[in-house]
């Protein structure tokens, strides 16, 4: 392991964050609220750490190594967390816990939170907590791998354990920093593009840009204590569902879709397409059975709730406008199943990814017709391409480490005293990053014990780097030289 230029890499990407601390401060000066000196003081103790870190290792040099990728990835997203509770405790006087989960859950993008009272918090704080999500969305790691080629890293190794999905080698353009910095344009290109619209339905300039911020990085966090119900809006709804399927979206897609002036693209892409063909599906069965039940009188309007919340759902931004959790039958359980589907791999949503559920799929199709022809050759594809055996194998593991994690985290919630639906729908909530869960947890975490918020930092964090990132870094190997 190469410590000292994983220390030097450290306190580079901690400078690097402590400049996010100071447009808080200008929301801050702009709106009076009195925390510029708050997060003055984070700016300062960020860059500060930082520099402190980098000081005595500035001069070593040398290339990553796939394990030492992951290390530094694990690492920051933790330090992350820490730095960015610190306004959290000095502003609105949160304890260390409260504080972590909150920053932690901005920085994966779940959305899920402790406070309760969020339109009379100081709009610095507010920012902040949209901010977080957004850094959070497509990763400061890959930021910082595409505005700062001087690191002296390894970048695809950082871009290799901090971008989800099964197959983390394809690039966009042939260095990992163009790709990364092409992902970049795309994000703030359409984050520019969703404030624009969400400012033309009527929202203020500061809720545009703030809902915009949570939008793309599919995060959820509202400035408001209702989320997207405060406005009970047709027209913000529509635009939340449009730049919500759009973060559910493979970023490389857009990519494509840009370059070539053809949004046939999408529909060309197997698991763009599946994407797709479930929303419309889940959707038409909720939006049927909320009638039918009588849950709703119209038609429309179970329509309306029902796209609206599998949409925020599957992308695991996690928006809501009515209480799902309270829904007839079988639609909550199902509403959990959505999210851990979640979005496509390479976009900012959570989950599994559509694409290992295609390829899980098409791997039970492929075994049932090998019971029936046992000497068939039929190798599994995606695109009418085969999929490497190597690809089928980690999707596997995936699957089964997801679930078994899923699994442990909830036995361990119900022990610290929650009940069943509790523990699954805050396992559900965090561990696929979609912020509301079921029972106690439906609506915020304020009232769950205090061993429960730091299982479910741990779950957002699990989910956040995909499984492996984050338990290699258990296991004896890993260490081994």
């Amino acid at each position: 392991m190469k410590w000292a230029v994983i220390q030097r890499l450290i306190g580079l990407l901690l400078m690097l964050f402590s400049v996010t601390a100071l447009p808080p401060v200008v929301v801050s000066l702009l709106t009076d609220d009195g925390q510029a000196g708050v997060f003055g003081a984070t700016f300062a103790l960020t860059l500060a750490t930082g520099l402190a870190l980098w000081m005595p290792v500035r001069n070593f040099q040398g290339e990553l190594r796939t394990r030492d990728g992951f290390l530094v990835v694990a690492l920051f997203w933790t330090v992350l967390g820490l730095f960015g509770a610190v306004p959290f405790m000095l502003g609105p006087h949160l304890d260390l816990t409260d504080a972590v989960f909150e920053a932690v859950s901005g920085f994966t993008t779940t959305g899920a939170t402790v406070i309760i009272g969020l339109d009379g918090l100081p709009p610095s704080v507010l920012y902040h907590r949209q901010q977080l999500q957004w850094l959070g969305g497509l990763g400061v790691i890959v930021l910082a791998v595409a505005i700062i080629p001087m690191l002296g890293v390894g970048g695809m190794q950082l871009y290799r354990a901090e971008t989800p999905g099964p197959m983390k080698d394809d690039k966009l353009t042939p260095r990992i920093m163009h790709t990364a910095r092409t992902l970049w344009y795309v994000y703030l290109g359409l984050t520019v593009v969703c404030a624009v619209a969400y400012w033309w339905t009527g929202m203020t300039v500061f809720d545009a840009i703030a809902h915009s911020f949570s939008t793309i990085a599919t995060g959820g966090y509202s400035p408001h204590d209702a989320s997207l119900g405060y406005y009970d809006s047709f027209a913000v709804e529509t635009v939340a569902n449009v730049f919500m399927l759009l973060g559910g979206v493979n970023f490389a897609m857009h990519f494509l879709v840009w370059r070539g002036r053809d949004p046939r693209y999408y529909w060309r892409d197997t698991e763009t397409r599946a994407y797709l063909v479930l929303i419309v599906a889940f959707a038409a069965l909720i939006a049927a059975t909320l009638w039918l039940t009588g849950a709703y009188t119209s038609a429309g309007e179970s329509m309306r709730d029902a796209v609206f919340h599998v949409i925020s759902i599957i992308t695991t931004t996690g928006y809501t406008t009515a209480g799902f959790a309270q829904w007839p039958l079988y639609i909550p359980l199902l509403i959990a199943a959505i999210g851990f589907i979640g979005g496509c791999a390479g976009s900012t949503a959570g989950g599994m990814k559509v694409v290992r559920i295609v390829l899980l799929y098409k791997q039970g199709v492929h075994e049932s017709f090998l019971l029936i022809h046992p000497r068939a050759k039929m190798p599994v594809k995606l695109g009418n391409k085969p999929v490497p055996e190597s690809v089928m194998n980690s999707v596997w593991g995936f699957y089964t480490l997801y679930v078994l994690s899923s699994l442990v985290l909830t036995a361990l919630m119900m022990a610290a005293g929650l009940d069943l639906e509790s523990a699954f729908g805050a396992v559900m909530a965090t561990i696929n990053l979609v912020g509301p869960g079921l029972g106690t947890v439906a609506s915020n975490f304020a009232d769950v014990p205090e061993f429960v918020k730091w299982l479910a930092v741990f779950a957002m964090l699990l989910g956040r780097l995909e499984v492996f990132t984050l338990l290699v870094l258990f296991t004896p190997a890993f260490w081994r030289h």
